[in-house]
């Protein structure tokens, strides 16, 4: 199945009464329906026939929405086994790729997305019963619902948000399910969220996990390969895309691909992509220099639809609508991104703190190696080898440290980075975000027991929720963007590999090297460097100071409380002042580019009334 019109959303209702009006609100916008076996309403929303694997067994229903490797008739064969929802997950061990999962059977429902995240899931209760989603915005028109300003404040903070605030929904009244959990509905209507995915014990030496890694990663790339049609993929001339499209080209695409060649002294991305090039079969490689594309931060105030929350991909959207354009002309029909690459293969070094109580000898042997690398202070790295703090207790601290400034370096923390917020923040801000770390620590467990593994799975997760954004932005553009290391089976294969092998403080990400080895070419599976875009973001906010000076007056972020009015047009108009760089001024314009997008679309293009539509959604036979 292939996942190519930017339109497609669903909304799944458990099988109970709901209000008429509801109902026929949403049947005046949806072009596909498919029913309970009691007859009831089950899924409702706009889909290609590609795009949704359905599947009958009797009374029972299982549907897939997305790129998954198991057809309608293989699902129907495995449908026939299942006996009740507890039997289901089994049933679908082995299909590989992205899709959300739905199902009903007898009265009950099961919804989910994927382990990654890349497939969100989205509830809110309506009338005493519980409707899901794929999109947090098509719940939000259904309720009427309203930002929430203490969820886009939070956006604010950077390097990232932790476990649970990333991720959430930006929406009153409509709340985000976990990606590990499924949504499931008694017959009353009621949901329940319940556990369905664990991460693999982690026991594989590098070269096992290697060969699961290549295995996975070749199936999700051949996934997405289709006879007779261009694939488009981006070649960085770094390992994560590089891969990718040796892959494709082994796996038999016609491939089209984009290197952007940025102006950094040193950059070496234009070498090794074209030797990667040159070494494709039948590949036609594109190379675009920041000379004939558009500054960063073009088109801040174009008429944009938001994505589903406030993102840092405006620095660069003119930039890949214009690479999509390109793409498309030369017939591509989507695009692979390496995206995901660099969280899912490398863990965070906090895997030393397990490691220690394991294998102290180990332990003190790769500390000694990433001291020396990143000259981490003794008192800071013996912190991160010894603490006992609970994951609740680490949130109670981050509360108190959003003030402080962007740390200078040193070892990092064994949960993740602290989220600070930026210098023009407003006191409100600052108390909003304090409230959702206090209530977090009261109620949510680690993702992992392990600080590292913990760390591990949310910088996974953290690839899953862009990769989705990043989905979305290309729709927009006409090329949707895949990204195939933010596959479930390709995280579990990582998680599967020790993290002292999969991580060393000497070579640069030894497990994806290892895991290409005799399909890429050595000489990119040795490359230790990457390049930046400095020049180019400084040079786009140079440019567009006008727009920002105006938007610093009519901030939408101020009008909330969000920031303080003088100190944002600092910051915007003197950017190099700024100590957290990049992350930090581009997480508040993220949201304020949000707001002003949410101010100007307040109903979704997605959900037009099928009347205004030009051109309906296939019927994918779901009637």
């Amino acid at each position: 199945m292939s996942n190519t019109a930017s339109g497609c959303w669903f909304v799944v209702l458990p099988d109970a009464e709901f209000p008429p009006g509801l109902l026929a609100r949403l049947r005046d916008r949806a072009a596909d329906e498919v029913d309970h076996p009691s007859g009831r309403p089950w899924l409702l929303g706009s889909w290609a026939a590609e795009e949704m694997a359905l599947a009958r067994a009797g009374s029972r229903l299982l549907a897939l929405f997305g790129e998954a490797s198991a057809s309608a008739a293989v699902l129907r064969v495995r449908l026939k086994k299942v006996r009740g929802l507890t039997d289901l997950e089994s049933a679908l061990a082995g299909v590989y790729g992205s899709f959300h999962v739905a199902a009903s059977m007898a009265g009950h429902g099961y919804v989910r997305g994927s382990a990654s995240g890349a497939r969100r899931l989205y509830r809110a209760d309506i009338g005493g019963v519980t409707v899901c989603a794929d999109r947090a915005r098509t719940l939000a028109w259904l309720v009427g619902a309203r930002p929430d300003t203490a969820r886009v404040a939070a956006h604010l903070a950077f390097p990232q948000l932790p476990h649970p605030l990333a991720g959430a929904s930006m929406w009153t009244g409509v709340e985000a399910v976990s990606p590990g959990d499924a949504l499931c509905t008694e017959p009353g209507g009621r949901g329940r969220t319940a556990g369905w995915w664990q991460a693999p014990p982690a026991e594989l030496s590098l070269y096992e996990g290697a060969r699961g890694l290549r295995d996975a990663l070749r199936e999700a790339v051949a996934l997405r390969v289709r006879p007779g049609q261009v694939l488009g993929a981006d070649l960085s001339g770094g390992m994560d895309s590089t891969s990718l499209c040796f892959l494709a080209a082994e796996s038999g695409a016609a491939l089209v691909t984009a290197t952007l060649h940025w102006s950094a002294a040193g950059n070496e991305d234009r070498e090794y992509a074209r030797y990667a090039a040159e070494r494709l079969p039948g590949a036609e490689p594109l190379e675009f220099v920041p000379e004939h594309l558009p500054a960063c931060f073009t088109g801040l105030d174009a008429p944009r639809h938001p994505l589903e929350e406030p993102n840092c991909l405006l620095r660069d959207r003119a930039v890949q609508q214009r690479l999509a354009g390109e793409l498309r002309s030369w017939g591509a029909v989507l695009r692979l991104s390496g995206h995901g690459g660099d969280h899912v293969v490398v863990p965070p070094v906090s895997y030393l703190h397990t490691l220690l109580r394991r294998s102290p000898r180990a332990a003190l042997r790769q500390t000694a190696g990433f001291r020396a690398r990143g000259r981490w202070p003794l008192a800071a790295t013996a912190r991160m080898l010894l603490g006992h703090r609970s994951y609740p207790a680490w949130l109670s601290t981050a509360r108190g440290r959003l003030r402080e400034g962007a740390p200078t370096g040193g070892a990092p923390e064994v949960w993740g980075p602290y989220p600070r917020l930026p210098v023009w923040a407003s006191a409100q801000t600052a108390e909003q975000v304090a409230a959702l770390l206090g209530r977090a620590a009261e109620r949510d467990l680690p993702l992992a027991a392990e600080p590292g593994r913990h760390a591990w799975i949310h910088q996974m997760r953290e690839a899953g929720r862009v990769a989705t954004l990043l989905h979305e932005a290309g729709a927009e553009a006409g090329l949707p963007t895949h990204s195939p290391f933010c596959d479930d089976a390709v995280l579990d294969a990582c998680l599967a590999v020790r993290p002292e092998d999969a991580g060393s403080p000497w070579s640069y990400k030894p497990l994806l090297a290892a895991a290409m080895d005799g399909l890429v070419p050595e000489h990119l599976l040795d490359r230790t460097s990457k390049d930046h875009c400095s020049a180019e973001w400084h040079h786009g906010l140079k440019t567009h100071r006008r727009h920002l000076a105006a938007w610093a007056d009519t901030s939408l972020l101020t009008a909330a409380g969000i920031t303080d009015p003088r100190a944002l047009r600092q910051a915007l108009l003197s950017p190099g002042l700024n100590t957290g760089g990049a992350a930090e001024l581009e997480s508040t314009l993220g949201a304020e580019a949000w707001l002003r997008e949410v101010a100007a679309h307040p109903e979704p293009a997605y959900l037009a009334p099928r009347h205004h539509q030009e051109e309906p959604s296939v019927d994918s036979a779901a009637h």
